[in-house]
């Protein structure tokens, strides 16, 4: 009977610990008032870094200048094409708060 009270009460040490470095771990992080992603240029960074590895640079670089507008915590990145040209641009669209990336696409 000790043996298994032994047990139990290293099962439960075990479990609280466990519960108490979770919890920690979660709570320690910096905000930045402004939010991860503070202002276009760096929401432009963020785009960059998504769109290349998938589209290609030569193509995202044919695509500016960058469009950049914030709505609603939101930053929306959008390509432009030289006028006259018809197709498709890459879009991105990026949260402020934490700089989660809820959205990315290419029009045809």
């Amino acid at each position: 009977m000790d043996r298994m009270k032994t047990t139990c009460v290293l099962l439960l040490a075990l479990c609280m610990t466990s519960c108490v470095t979770a919890t920690t771990a979660s709570k320690a992080t910096y905000i930045p008032p402004e939010g991860y992603v503070p202002d276009s240029a760096t929401a432009i960074r963020i785009a960059e870094a998504v769109w290349i590895p998938i589209y290609g640079k030569k193509q995202i670089d044919g695509q500016r200048p960058l469009n950049v507008v914030l709505t609603q915590n939101v930053w929306t990145d959008t390509g432009s094409l030289p006028e006259g040209w018809v197709g498709g641009v890459a879009e991105i669209d990026i949260r402020k708060s934490d700089g989660k990336i809820l959205r990315v696409i290419h029009g045809q």
